[in-house]
């Protein structure tokens, strides 16, 4: 298994020729750097709230309701929103065992089909999400707690994240489909 991004990739670099395409990942590139400075943020907010909620609960002896919403919330938000980013690295955790005995071009077709299943997994998650989120929206559904949030807070950042993970999965695709295989390299 492999956890490392692959940074130059030929794909990437390819992909750059056709302005559409090259346009759209500059694009994408813009919302993650975005995103994943909210994401940050988030995390250090989660950190912040529940040692508040810890103290609070040790030297007060008071009930810290919210504290335990608001950190799932931050935390549902940093983990669904900062997918795209990590895809756009190729980040997500593959098995590459069959990459390097596979030809350029079965393995260039198995990367492809990879995508594809993503794509389409991605896809149905976030139709899905929105909606739920459009349910929990209109029914005016909230948290079981004191504090009550409504849950259309959880499901639209979980939707807009799947929804940004689709499309940049339907980059990487479209920019797999116009690279075409990578040709083997000369052993030196």
């Amino acid at each position: 298994m492999s956890g490392a991004p692959e940074l130059a990739s030929p794909v990437a670099a390819k992909s750059s020729e056709n302005p559409v395409l090259a346009t759209l990942e500059r694009a994408m590139v813009a919302i993650n750097r975005v995103i994943m400075a909210a994401s940050a943020i988030a995390l250090l907010l989660a950190g912040c709230v529940l040692i508040e909620s810890v103290l609070v609960r040790y030297l007060f002896r008071a009930t810290t309701d919210w504290q335990d919403e608001m950190t799932v919330f931050l935390l549902v938000g940093a983990t669904f929103l900062s997918g795209a980013h990590v895809q756009s690295l190729r980040g997500h955790i593959g098995i590459e065992a069959l990459a390097g005995m596979l030809p350029a071009r079965v393995d260039h077709a198995r990367r492809l089909l990879v995508d594809v299943i993503s794509l389409l997994f991605c896809s149905f998650f976030a139709w899905k999400s929105w909606t739920l989120t459009y349910e929990a929206w209109v029914d005016g559904s909230t948290t079981a707690s004191t504090w009550a949030p409504p849950l259309s807070i959880p499901y639209s950042l979980m939707a807009l994240g799947m929804s940004l993970l689709a499309v940049q999965i339907g980059l990487q695709l479209m920019a797999g489909l116009l690279a075409g295989p990578e040709k083997p390299r000369a052993i030196a």
